[in-house]
């Protein structure tokens, strides 16, 4: 079962929840104020391939950070 981001309008909070892919567009009720009518958000991803001799590299998503998958320079733990 993947996991969703979504945004209340009402308090800017943003948050993940566990869902099928059948309910993914539907309201989830916000954790810190309650309201119904949230929004999915765009996710951010990170994806990577291992090379014939064992080094990495990204593919897509993740950081500019070369050190580490962060999703900003503010997650990096460098």
């Amino acid at each position: 079962m993947p996991i969703y981001e979504y945004l209340c309008p009402h308090c800017d909070v943003k948050f993940d929840l566990l869902r099928p892919f059948s309910r993914a567009d539907e309201p989830a009720a916000c954790p810190e104020c309650g309201g119904e009518d949230t929004r999915r958000a765009i996710s951010m991803f990170a994806s990577f391939s291992k090379s014939s001799d064992g080094s990495t590299s990204s593919v897509a998503g993740g950081s500019s950070c070369a050190g580490c998958a962060a999703t900003s320079c503010a997650g990096c733990q460098h």
